[in-house]
């Protein structure tokens, strides 16, 4: 994950829990050298390689190994250990546009000679959406768009601020910080993750409860399609139609291939205020967010760990004393103007629920490592320990039914699989209707982990969906979801998507099998 300068140990504390938790779990061998994958030759004929080539310039089509495997897949816990195996999938070459006309040149060339095309932003996918699928064409590429980067225009006076798609978060703060301006959205995959890839799935950053997710935050969007370029967005409120912005907002490149995007900024603020919380109890936590989410104006961020997630939390900072103490937590930050006022309100809300403030300290450390944690994934795994995360959504009303049915199907799941399990979970996005629930699991698996988790995350989808939960609040639909979305849409929703996908791209080269169930046959 990222930066291997980043890598972390597993702190001592949290060595000393596992065993308590999971049993004795064997450690795997050493992951594989880069350098020892085994990859298929690539498909691109020297004709298709020579369209490209012609287009992009020869230095931007890539088709070494290296490039192949790092464009290979997302993510995901499964993503990391495929990228362990000897033989791997991947795409046959690497495609390096510098601007939109260079991707519509991609596409026409991708469509007049049957190729696949696989948008690529930051790589940071954990739904299977960037897996290297052909479909029914003869080679894949991958359509890496990190040279479509920079701010490309900045409007103070209406708060706006346009994008090229291939922009990282850490590259769209500091263009508009330059100007006294921030975005202000921090997912966990901020370091790595674009502006396109933020817009094409939906995501929902840190400070939500401040700034909102980032779909509410674009005002408008480019596109090249298969069949022809839109650009949409002409003022901040419309009536013309329906809003076409939101069919490709969440479309994770089935539709076509965000090349700009402009969204809302705001001054960066000038005042920071942290406040920690605990609680007898992830109920009493939750109903403490209900009641600040419906009162309004709150924390820019508010977070609810359950007990289990408070526990680690504990351990990884040396406290294994309290780390085996019941109890769930909620960490606050305030930021921008009214902090006092706000902070006092959201304090009252937070006490009526059984909630005792707790200073600023977890607060602060939850915010300085808050883009950190994937790091502890990978030392995880090399511990032999089974390590993923799955998020859902609904009602305040149904919230601690939902929590329930996903924590049984995991729990049930892995121990019908001879394995001990420890179940995480917290609220990170609230709404005055309902909230976000995060699950993290740690698991012992003994062997076969990608098989074992292929059957439980399904149990957990049916549960979801049973249970009247979102198949996903910010993670996607990709390949690992798309079996589950009629279920949620419906099969008029799903007829909706399958006509866009025939209009825009008949020929179906864009990121095949993603998102959209496949067809029924009778």
């Amino acid at each position: 994950w990222g930066d291997p300068a980043k890598a972390k140990d597993l702190p001592l504390a949290v060595r000393a829990l596992l065993p308590m938790l999971l049993g004795r779990v064997r450690k795997p061998g050493p992951a594989i050298e880069l350098g020892h994958v085994q990859l298929d030759p690539p498909r691109l004929t020297a004709e298709d390689h020579a369209a490209f080539s012609a287009a992009l310039g020869p230095t931007n089509i890539d088709d070494a190994a290296e490039a192949r495997i790092r464009h290979a897949g997302g993510r995901s816990t499964p993503d990391l250990l495929r990228r362990r195996e000897v033989r791997q999938e991947a795409p046959d070459a690497v495609l390096r546009p510098a601007d939109h006309d260079e991707v519509r040149a991609c596409l026409d060339i991708a469509v007049a000679r049957g190729i696949a095309v696989i948008p690529f932003g930051g790589g940071t996918s954990v739904v299977g959406a960037l897996d290297p699928d052909r479909g029914a064409h003869h080679a894949v590429v991958s359509l890496d768009l990190r040279r479509l980067s920079g701010l490309i225009r900045l409007d103070e006076f209406s708060g706006e601020a346009l994008f090229a798609a291939g922009t990282t978060g850490p590259e769209a703060e500091a263009a508009l910080s330059a100007h006294g301006f921030e975005l202000g959205h921090f997912p966990q995959s901020f370091r790595y993750a674009t502006i396109g890839g933020f817009a094409a799935a939906r995501s929902s950053g840190q400070n939500s409860a401040g700034n909102g997710r980032f779909d509410t935050m674009v005002t408008g969007i480019r596109v090249a399609t298969p069949t022809g370029d839109i650009e949409l967005g002409r003022s901040p409120g419309s009536a013309a139609g329906p809003d076409l912005i939101r069919v490709f907002l969440g479309s994770e490149g089935i539709f076509g291939v965000i090349t700009e995007v402009r969204v809302r900024v705001h001054r960066i603020p000038r005042d920071r205020v942290f406040e920690s919380w605990s609680f007898p109890d992830f109920t009493s936590g939750a109903e403490g967010l209900r009641r600040v989410a419906q009162q309004g104006d709150g924390p820019t961020v508010i977070r609810l760990s359950d007990e289990a997630e408070t526990a680690v939390s504990l351990a990884q900072v040396g406290k294994i004393g309290r780390a085996l103490a019941k109890g769930a937590s909620v960490v606050t930050v305030y930021e921008g103007d009214g902090i006092a006022e706000r902070r006092a309100r959201a304090s009252i809300q937070l006490a009526a629920a059984g909630g005792v403030s707790a200073g600023e300290g977890a607060a602060e450390d939850w915010l300085k490592g808050r883009f950190d944690g994937p790091y502890l994934r990978d030392s995880l795994l090399d511990a032999g320990v089974f390590c993923e995360t799955l998020e859902t959504a609904t009602t305040w009303s149904n919230l601690q039914t939902l929590r329930s049915a996903v924590d049984s199907a995991l729990k049930d799941g892995f121990a019908d699989a001879g394995a001990k399990s420890y179940i995480m979970c917290h609220v990170s996005h609230i709404y005055p209707t309902g909230a976000s629930l995060y699950f993290t699991v740690l698991a012992g698996i003994r062997s076969d982990p990608l098989g074992v988790w292929e059957v439980v995350k399904a149990r957990v989808n049916d549960a979801i969906v049973a249970s009247g939960g979102t198949i996903s609040h910010h993670h996607a639909v990709g390949r690992d979801h798309a079996p589950w979305l009629r279920a949620e849409i419906g099969e008029t929703g799903v007829r909706i998507l399958r006509a866009i996908k025939r209009e825009l791209d008949p020929s179906g080269i864009l990121n095949p099998g993603a998102v959209i169930p496949i067809e029924r046959t009778l």
